[in-house]
């Protein structure tokens, strides 16, 4: 199980990360994704624990929580779908066509 972490400060750090998950319970990895152009932190990240009942109870105690002046959602984080984005209207393919567009 993989623990999704929204709503964070652009100045969290892994180790920000690895030190408040591993009041809960042994952290095995933490990713916090980066804006590719900026290198700049996205604002949030995902933590993997090695117990699930740590899992659970850091999710129960840290969701909603205020963490460097900010309120930060915290929850089981969802299987990633390929290609699907919310917002970009559907099918994305190559130099902006759509399917059913007749070139």
């Amino acid at each position: 199980m993989s623990i999704y972490i929204g709503n964070l400060a652009y100045e969290v750090t892994q180790q920000d990360l690895q030190d408040v998950f591993a009041e809960y319970g042994t952290v095995k990895r933490v990713h916090l994704p980066t804006d590719r152009e900026t290198g700049r932190v996205r604002g949030f990240a995902f933590v993997e624990m090695e117990d699930e009942a740590d899992e659970a109870r850091a999710i129960e105690e840290l969701d909603g929580a205020e963490w460097m002046a900010r309120r930060i959602r915290v929850n089981k984080a969802k299987p990633r779908q390929d290609n699907k984005r919310s917002g970009s209207g559907g099918n994305r393919q190559s130099f902006g066509r759509r399917s059913g567009d007749d070139y």
